[in-house]
């Protein structure tokens, strides 16, 4: 079985999170060490080729973000928004279509079949398997996963989450629930 390597810092989302994190609040280490287990599955993933990297990091840290910052349910449009925005205010050299399309299909069910398609599929397969807490692996053995939430403790982000679905629909979960599964998973 070939290691994992766990990515338990990235100095760029930590700076791409800073200012949002009043909003975030104390969800923020949760979602922290939700980018980072992400990133570390897609790393994995990518056979660890980091010719990405740098935008892979810059569309984790506002892939979820829209939740706090636009408090949407329906949030991918919103994280898309204040991504391109960053990327543009701070002049950073990330591939800004990738980017985009990075945080646009994080969801998709099926594969990817698109510009970057191996990129993309490998950063929504890894949300794939932390959205589900590793019930789906997508290939990721038991102990990979383990290993990597041992790391990076989950600190109550899967709660966080199941909250915003009753805080941003009135109290009513499952309308919250229905809302996400409408505006932001694709098939």
């Amino acid at each position: 079985m070939t290691p994992i390597a766990i990515i338990t810092v990235s100095p760029l989302v930590e700076t791409l999170l800073e200012p949002h994190a009043a909003l975030i609040g104390s969800d923020l280490p949760g979602y922290r060490n939700h980018i980072l287990r992400v990133l570390t599955y897609t790393n994995h993933f990518l056979g660890g080729d980091e010719a990405h990297r740098t935008t892979i990091e810059a569309a984790l840290a506002f892939h979820d973000i829209g939740l706090w910052v636009a408090k949407d349910l329906a949030y991918l449009a919103p994280s898309e928004h204040l991504a391109r925005q960053t990327v543009r205010q701070r002049q950073l050299a990330v591939d800004v279509e990738l980017m985009v399309a990075l945080i646009h299909w994080h969801h998709k069910l099926t594969p990817y079949r698109g510009p970057n398609a191996r990129v993309v599929n490998a950063l929504r397969k890894a949300d794939w398997v932390d959205a589900t807490q590793g019930r789906l692996r997508k290939g990721l053995s038991a102990e990979h996963i383990r290993s990597v939430e041992a790391a990076l403790p989950d600190l109550g982000f899967h709660d966080a989450l199941m909250r915003l679905a009753g805080d941003l629909s009135g109290g009513r979960r499952w309308l919250g629930l229905l809302r996400v599964l409408r505006g932001v998973y694709r098939p």
